[in-house]
C-alpha cells in the first residue's frame, strides 16, 4: 500500500489482502517445499487456483464498484503476490494494462504458458540482491521467461533482501506512472 502514496494523482489503488492468516501476516496459499526449502518453493497447486480465480473476482468488482476503466488495470504484487500476478498475466494478458512483480518468480504450472497478446505488455520486475526467500536468480528466470514470449520487461536488481527499498520503490513509482498517465 506504500506505493499507492508516492504514485502520481489520479490513480486508484484497491490493495487485495490474502485470504489466510500466517503468522501474524496473510498468505496467498501454501507452500509446496517438495523441491527443498523455501527458496526453491512452488504453490500449492488447489490453494493457487482459489487465490488466482479470487483476485480476478476482486478486480472484476472493483472495476464494476468504483467505474474503473477495465483498459487501464494493472498489477502490483510482492512476493507471492508477485507470483500470482505474473501467473495471471500469462492467464490473460488481455485483462491488464501493465504488471509490476516484486520479489516473485514464476509458478511451474505457468512457465510454459505462451498467450496471445503478451506480445509488448509492460511488465516491471523487482529483486533483491541478497534475497534469501525467492533468491535474485528465481526473479531471472522469470524475466527470461518474459522476454521469450515478447513482453516488454523492466528489471531491476536493488541492495537488501526480501523488502522494497528507496530505489526499487523509486524505479517502481516511475514505471506506473509512465504507463498509466
Amino acid at each position: 500500500v506504500f506505493v499507492a502514496a508516492e504514485l502520481p494523482d489520479g490513480h486508484h489503488v484497491v490493495s487485495l489482502r490474502a485470504p489466510d492468516p500466517l503468522q501474524g501476516g496473510y498468505t496467498w496459499y501454501e507452500l509446496d517445499l517438495s523441491a527443498g526449502g523455501l527458496e526453491s518453493s512452488q504453490p500449492d497447486a488447489e490453494d493457487f487456483r482459489r487465490s488466482l480465480d479470487l483476485i480476478v473476482e476482486s478486480v472484476a468488482a472493483a472495476v464494476d464498484a468504483y467505474g474503473l476503466d477495465a483498459d487501464r488495470i494493472g498489477l502490483l504484487g510482492f512476493s507471492q503476490g508477485a507470483i500470482t500476478s505474473l501467473s495471471l498475466l500469462l492467464e490473460d494478458p488481455d485483462r491488464y494494462a501493465w504488471v509490476v512483480a516484486l520479489h516473485g518468480y514464476l509458478a511451474e504450472s505457468h512457465a510454459d504458458l505462451d498467450p496471445e497478446g503478451i506480445e509488448g505488455k509492460p511488465v516491471f520486475v523487482g529483486a533483491g540482491a541478497g534475497d534469501r526467500v525467492i533468491p535474485e536468480s528465481r526473479t531471472t528466470a522469470a524475466v527470461d521467461r518474459l522476454e521469450s514470449v515478447g513482453a516488454d520487461v523492466t528489471s531491476g536488481s536493488f541492495p537488501g533482501g526480501h523488502g522494497i527499498g528507496p530505489q526499487e520503490l523509486e524505479a517502481v513509482v516511475e514505471f506506473v506512472a509512465s504507463r498509466t498517465t
